[in-house]
C-alpha cells in the first residue's frame, strides 16, 4: 500500500458481527450466551459476508473466543490460511439476569438499553457497567489501530462491541450507541490513517452492511426489540 500524505499508510479493519444464533430456547428460556452456536440461517449469513469479502486481501481476523464469532469467522474465511486471534476483551457485553427485570417494565429496560448507556453508573440490563465495557472494548481498539503488522483486517465481534467502536470512531462516545444498529453478520469498514504511531484520523465507509439482505427488505425492528419480543420469562 502506497504512503498517504501526512500518514504512514491507511488501513482497513472489516468489523463484522457474527450470525444469527438463538439466546432463548422454545419455552423463552435463556440460554447461556457462552455457549451458544450460530443457527443455521446464521451460518448462510456468514456465507454470503464471505462472498461479499472473497477479494479482500486479509491479513489476519480477530475474534472474541465465543463459538459464535469463531464459526462466523470460519466461514467468512472459507478455508483461507490466515493468522485467527482471540481476544476475549472483545466479549459482548455482560448482562444481568433477565429473569431480574420486572415484567411490566421489560420491554422498556430491554429495547431501551443503549439508550441508557451515556447515564452516570448505568449497567447493561442490571449487568456489566457501559463505563468499564467501553474501557476494555477500546483498549483492544487502540492497541489494534497503533500495531503496524496488516492492512487489511477482519474483526468478527458482537452487537454492543462494535457499537462501542463505532461511535468511538465519530467521536460520540457511549451517547452514540442507540444510531447503530448491528444485524446479524453485518459489515462495517472502517479506514485509519496513523502517524508516528497514533491515529490521525478514522472515518467509516460503510455500517451495518448485510450481504444476505442489503436493503434491509422488510426489517423493520431493532436488534433489541426482536431480543424482547423472544424472552417469555422463565
Amino acid at each position: 500500500m502506497s504512503r498517504l500524505a501526512g500518514t504512514d499508510r491507511r488501513r482497513r479493519v472489516y468489523l463484522m458481527r457474527h450470525g444469527e444464533v438463538q439466546y432463548f430456547d422454545a419455552a423463552g428460556r435463556p440460554i447461556d450466551p457462552r455457549h451458544v452456536t450460530l443457527t443455521e440461517h446464521g451460518c448462510e449469513q456468514a456465507r454470503a459476508a464471505g462472498a461479499l469479502l472473497r477479494e479482500i486481501p486479509f491479513d489476519g481476523a480477530l475474534i472474541s473466543g465465543m463459538p459464535r464469532t469463531a464459526r462466523t469467522a470460519s466461514l467468512v474465511l472459507d478455508g483461507r490460511t490466515l493468522p485467527v486471534r482471540e481476544e476475549p476483551r472483545l466479549k459482548e457485553i455482560r448482562a444481568g439476569r433477565l429473569a431480574e427485570v420486572p415484567p411490566q417494565r421489560r420491554d422498556e429496560i430491554i429495547t431501551r438499553a443503549y439508550e441508557r448507556a451515556p447515564e452516570p453508573g448505568a449497567s447493561f440490563i442490571g449487568g456489566e457497567s457501559w463505563a468499564d465495557f467501553e474501557r476494555r472494548v477500546l483498549e483492544v481498539w487502540l492497541e489494534l489501530v497503533r500495531a503496524d503488522d496488516w492492512a487489511n483486517l477482519l474483526v468478527v465481534a458482537h452487537d454492543a462491541v462494535n457499537r462501542v467502536i463505532l461511535s468511538h470512531v465519530v467521536g460520540a462516545s457511549l451517547h452514540g450507541l442507540k444510531a447503530f444498529e448491528q444485524e446479524p453478520a453485518c459489515i462495517n469498514i472502517i479506514d485509519i490513517d496513523v502517524a508516528a504511531g497514533q491515529v490521525e484520523r478514522a472515518f467509516i465507509r460503510a455500517a451495518n452492511l448485510t450481504a444476505y439482505n442489503l436493503a434491509a427488505h422488510a426489517n423493520h425492528h431493532t436488534v433489541m426489540e426482536r431480543i424482547s419480543a423472544q424472552f417469555k420469562g422463565g
